[in-house]
């Protein structure tokens, strides 16, 4: 499991660093101006998962699954909703990684 850094977006542009997605997931922070873009350079979809930590009402609160189709990327809002109590931090899982990198995106 690898812990994701957030990266501050420039106004002028930026050019951010991209992680291998790790087979045992991932952690990042979480924040109102925080992005997760997912890139899929493989040859099948990629299911990105964030897990929920939270409850309502006693029941479990579902996990955000967002498909990530062959050759395309995703961005995802990294909410406070993900934030585990714990760590702080968002847990993010991958139902494949071959071909597969990831960013945490601050934006201005």
């Amino acid at each position: 499991m690898a812990a994701l850094a957030a990266q501050s977006v420039a106004l002028a542009g930026s050019v951010p660093t991209y992680a291998a997605a790790a087979g045992g997931g991932d952690t990042a922070p979480v924040g109102s101006n925080l992005l997760l873009h997912v890139i899929n350079g493989g040859g099948s979809s990629v299911t990105v998962t964030l897990v929920t930590p939270g409850t309502s009402g006693g029941l479990a609160i579902a996990d955000a699954a967002v498909a990530v189709a062959a050759g395309a990327s995703a961005f995802v809002p990294l909410r406070s909703v993900y934030r585990n109590s714990v760590t702080g931090r968002a847990a993010i899982t991958y139902s494949g990684v071959t071909s597969v990198t990831a960013a945490v995106l601050r934006l201005p």
